[in-house]
């Protein structure tokens, strides 16, 4: 039973009529400015980065954008960012230190692009540039697992002082079919390894990793309401820790505890 309704969650993070990360941007900020590029090769439209106002605060947004129809999805690569995408993360990332506004990270992906120009692209030192990026930016940074969160393209942008998961996401560091190819070579068995993988909800708050399970309802404005007092919420207590100077302590503390 249990494992179940485990991977009922994994199917419900996948539905095509979810959520996706710019309707959440679209209900939360205010006055949102997309910005494009990494100054590098290019831009990256699976991930959606900018600025704008939660209520009255300045903040900056880093998502992964999945697309709400199928050319959208092709258009945004069904969610799979490219080297570009995490640059250009980790560019606004710094900017947002600079200036001294909260970063947003909402997560929806299945992972990064697997594809042979990203590997030559340098997929692999983007996303490790981007966790280490994120260790040490001196500003609070929430992350919102939306949906999926697979792999390391989803870790490239969750590290964070405080993370919230949605009721029907999961995150992991490799996809449950991965994991059942690699196992049994039997993408198949994908449901059978997942009920040991604690890439859930539940699994990650036990864990200290995640901090909230946001319960959904048929009524998604009433949750984003929730999920706004939240941020507002958590930003408050992290703009403490930043005058305490103890903002980058804590967040190295809350990965170091439970490597």
């Amino acid at each position: 039973m249990t494992e179940n309704k485990n991977w009922n969650i994994v199917l419900n993070s996948r539905l095509s009529n979810r959520p996706k990360a710019k309707d959440l941007i679209d209900y939360l900020i205010d006055d949102f400015v997309e910005l494009h590029g990494d100054f590098c090769s290019g831009d990256d439209a699976s991930m959606i980065g900018g600025i704008g106002f939660l209520d009255d605060i300045a903040i900056t947004v880093i998502s992964q954008q999945k697309g709400s129809n199928i050319d959208e999805r092709i258009m945004r690569n069904f969610g799979m960012p490219h080297p570009e995408g995490y640059r250009k993360a980790v560019r606004l990332m710094k900017q947002a230190e600079k200036f001294k506004r909260p970063i947003l990270t909402i997560v929806d992906t299945p992972g990064a692009y697997p594809g042979i120009k990203a590997e030559e692209g340098g997929q692999a030192k983007s996303i490790a540039d981007s966790l280490f990026q994120m260790i040490e930016i001196n500003t609070p940074i929430i992350s919102l697992i939306l949906g999926e969160g697979g792999s390391g393209g989803a870790l490239a942008i969750s590290i964070s002082d405080r993370m919230i998961m949605m009721e029907n996401s999961y995150f992991s560091l490799i996809s449950p079919e991965g994991l059942a190819a690699i196992l049994y070579n039997d993408r198949y068995m994908a449901q059978a390894v997942s009920k040991d993988m604690k890439i859930f909800p539940k699994d990650l708050l036990k864990y200290g990793i995640a901090d909230i399970i946001v319960d959904e309802n048929s009524d998604w404005n009433s949750t984003f309401n929730f999920v706004k007092d939240l941020i507002n919420k958590y930003l408050l207590e992290l703009n403490q820790d930043i005058l305490n100077d103890v903002l980058i302590v804590k967040r190295k503390q809350k990965y170091e505890n439970h490597m």
